[in-house]
Order: structure tokens, then sequence, then C-alpha cells
């Protein structure tokens, strides 16, 4: 543990090194305004997972096989209920490793688990390049409660032990392809509260022996969730939701 919380710490100094116009784009939500949203789109880099290209599937496949998927997760992956999760603009590698521990039963879904049964690795790839093509929507961040997550999001908290956030999952919540840290931009703050809690409890991945290395960061989480408060969790949410 002391040499994940090492690297936690450590990854702070990317912060540092992020230039101050990508900082200020990440720090105003689309729920701050929606100039700031365009202004950010404007200014931001291009998505860094698109240096990393998921290549073992075809989007245009995908899809065709999506439209089953569109009931839940929405029209190009933008989820309007609020306990499923938005998959547009998801990592790919994050998606894929996902489906596959539903389909194992690493990841304990009744809904899920009958969906992506008799998917194939293909499918699953499919999947993956095809929900990572579209751009995430959706709800603004909450007035009340965004700044708070801003702070623990940028800047984590260091008496608490609690690294940034910002450190794997990016300035605009764009996450990290090659490191399989996922995309928190947009997404449901409902849902983003769920699997904190999950974490937490240790339900996030309740059908492997050790949940702990059900997935390639899953110790991380499994680690950094227990230090969250429901308080935190809930800024947290907020922010994410508000990120473009």
């Amino acid at each position: 543990m002391a040499k994940t919380m090492r690297t936690g710490w450590a990854a702070l100094a990317f912060l540092v090194s992020v230039s101050a116009t990508t900082l200020a784009n990440a720090q105003a939500p689309a729920g701050d305004a929606a100039a700031a949203a365009s202004a950010s789109s404007a200014a931001a880099p291009a998505d860094p997972n698109a240096t990393f290209p998921f290549t073992n599937g075809s989007a245009q496949d995908g899809a065709t096989k999506a439209a089953v998927c569109t009931a839940c997760h929405g029209p190009n992956g933008n989820s309007t209920n609020a306990e499923w999760p938005k998959l547009a603009g998801q990592s790919a590698v994050y998606i894929a490793e996902q489906l596959r521990l539903f389909k194992s039963g690493v990841r304990a879904s009744p809904i899920m688990k009958p969906m992506v049964a008799q998917l194939s690795e293909k499918d699953i790839s499919d999947l993956a390049v095809y929900y990572e093509a579209q751009t995430p929507v959706g709800l603004e961040a909450d007035p009340s409660y965004w700044k708070g997550g801003q702070a623990l999001y940028l800047r984590g908290d260091r008496s608490r032990d609690i690294p940034a956030c910002v450190a794997c999952h990016g300035p605009g919540g764009r996450g990290n392809l090659a490191a399989g840290y996922p995309a928190l931009r947009a997404q449901q703050s409902v849902y983003v509260v769920k699997q904190l809690t999950d974490y937490a409890s240790g339900a996030r991945y309740q059908g492997a022996s050790n949940p702990a290395q059900a997935s390639r960061n899953g110790m991380m989480m499994l680690t950094l969730a227990k230090r969250l408060s429901q308080t935190d969790m809930r800024d947290l949410a907020s922010y994410v939701q508000g990120l473009r």
C-alpha cells in the first residue's frame, strides 16, 4: 500500500506540469457556464486516447451491435437514466475489460450478465471502439457541490492520503488509455457515487476470488474509495458530471 500511495503522490507532480490553460479548462465544468464548455472544447488538446488506438475492433460493426445497448445506455452511448453509465467517449480498453469481467461473472450484474453472455471477443472489440468514438453529452455539474469535488479531483487531500484524481483520469476527465484508467467526463453523478460506494464496500468485483486483482487498477480504487466520505463521493461525482 505504501508503494501505491507513493505512486499516487508522485503523480501529483503531473498537475504541476499541466499548462495553465488546460488546468483552467478543467476547473470549469459544464454547469459553470455554457461558454466555458465551448472555450474548453476549443482550447483543449486532442484526446490523449487517440494516441493509443485500440485496433482490434470496427466502430462501424460496433454501431450495429450497439443497437441492443441503446435501451439502457442511450443513443450513441449517452444514457439519460442516472443509474446507467454513459459509454460515449469511454476508453475502448476499459470497456473491453469491463465487458469481459461482466461475462466471467467477476463483476456481478443481473442485467449485464445475460447481455454479454454470447458476446465474442470480436463483438467486445467492436462495441469498445464504437463507444470510444462517440461524444459524451449530458447533465451539468450541480452548482451546490462541484467546487468541493473540484478541490479533491485536482489536489486530493494529503491529510487523508487521497491523491488527486487528475493524476490518473486527466485534467478533462478523459482518462488514460495506455494505463487503463477510465474516462469520467460527463458521467452520471448517481452512477459515479454508486461505483465509488461499491469500491469502498468491495461489492464492485464481488464475483472475484481476489477483488483487488480483478482489474488492472482494482487495488488502487478499492483502497482509495475507503478514504472517501459520502460527501466526498457526492462532490466528486457532481464535478465529473460537468466535465467535457
